[in-house]
């Protein structure tokens, strides 16, 4: 018998973090909660933009919503940003990205959030709650 599918049912998570503990925390609360069908890590900003490209053209493969992290080192969340707004149409459309970062930086927090892609900003550990919310508000 196959499972019913809501609307709500996410695809392809992308987890965007150079912390390999907070990928490793991250990615068991989505399978464990089953907030996603599929996640793919990457450790970088670049390995992360790297991996659009790769499947740019490529529907199943386009995450619909990116956890990224602020604070990595040479691309950061904000370089990411800055990139991703040159990928097309499909990609643009498709993936939500929400902030997932220990930074309580107010400065760039202000700056992250006003960013047109961006849909919410969580403060790390993702926790079950968090998901929750994400699914109860249909992003």
């Amino acid at each position: 018998m196959e499972m019913e599918i809501t609307a709500k049912t996410i695809d392809l998570v992308l987890l965007v973090d150079d912390n390999d503990t907070d990928n490793f925390i991250s990615k068991r609360i989505i399978e464990i909660t089953r907030f996603a069908k599929r996640v793919e890590v990457k450790s970088s900003g670049k390995g992360a933009l790297d991996y659009l490209k790769e499947h740019q053209n490529n529907p199943e493969n386009i995450p619909n919503i990116i956890f990224l992290d602020i604070n990595m080192p040479i691309v950061d969340g904000f370089v990411f940003l800055y990139e991703f707004e040159k990928f097309n149409e499909l990609v643009r459309s498709k993936c939500k990205v929400i902030i997932l970062s220990s930074s309580d930086n107010k400065r760039d927090i202000d700056k992250i959030v006003n960013n047109n892609h961006v849909i919410k900003f969580i403060t790390k550990p993702l926790t079950e709650i968090a998901l929750d919310e994400i699914r109860l508000n249909n992003i």
